[in-house]
């Protein structure tokens, strides 16, 4: 194992068609949301490049972009860490995130069809599949795919798109409570679901914003370290 925690071969080596440096940044930034590269972590340009089979130059470039976008801390005559998010900034976006899914969840009980009330019960169901399997991983991308398909149905672009520039982060929050929060959060998600298809936007609105609160409160309540 490196040390920068990954274990050999975990990582499938970049195809080279293409803007290498963004798909690079691409890699890193997956790795990071998912923190299969943790919190603090040193991240040592020679040893990415070579897990990623790339030179060290798309992997610099790609380290200043996330730097850029506060994914990575650069520090002189130190190198290049993932970010250690403060409680501050987790809270600001959780908070953020609670009020444009309420607003969601609100339309979409407004205008959901019964196709995608069925969508939306089968990721549930996957859902729970996962969290019964122990698959961290697989929840915490559906419990991602819930909530956009939520904001789909929404039918509004603008909301849309506001969630998706939060989306990411949310995931990275996400993960370290994803044990914690466990089949409780599909229970929720369930309740939204049926909320939305009674069509009862005052109902799909309250359950919503109690469900990112848990999430929010689950986070600041983790074991740390």
């Amino acid at each position: 194992m490196l040390s920068t925690g990954l274990p050999q071969g975990a990582v499938p080596r970049l195809e080279r068609p293409g803007p290498l440096r963004d798909r690079v940044y691409e890699a890193l930034l997956e790795l990071i949301t998912t923190r299969a590269l943790q919190p603090g972590q040193h991240l040592v340009e020679s040893e990415l490049a070579g897990h990623l089979g790339v030179s060290r130059q798309p992997v610099r470039e790609a380290l200043q972009r996330l730097n850029s976008e506060g994914w990575v801390d650069l520090r002189p005559a130190q190198g290049a860490f993932v970010h250690q998010p403060t409680e501050g900034e987790a809270d600001q976006l959780l908070t953020v995130r609670t009020l444009l899914e309420a607003e969601a969840a609100r339309l979409a009980a407004a205008n959901a069809d019964e196709a995608g009330v069925a969508a939306l019960d089968e990721i549930v169901a996957q859902g729970l599949a996962a969290v019964a399997a122990g698959d961290v991983t697989g929840a915490v991308a559906l419990n991602a795919a819930f909530h956009v398909k939520i904001m789909e149905l929404a039918g509004n672009t603008v909301l849309a798109e506001l969630a998706a520039q939060v989306d990411r982060r949310v995931r990275w929050y996400y993960t370290p409570v994803a044990r914690l929060r466990g089949g409780t959060s599909w229970s929720e998600h369930r309740g939204l679901v049926a909320a939305i298809a009674d069509h009862d936007e005052q109902l799909a609105t309250r359950l919503m914003r109690e469900h990112t609160e848990h999430t929010r409160r689950s986070y600041h309540e983790r074991p740390k370290g």
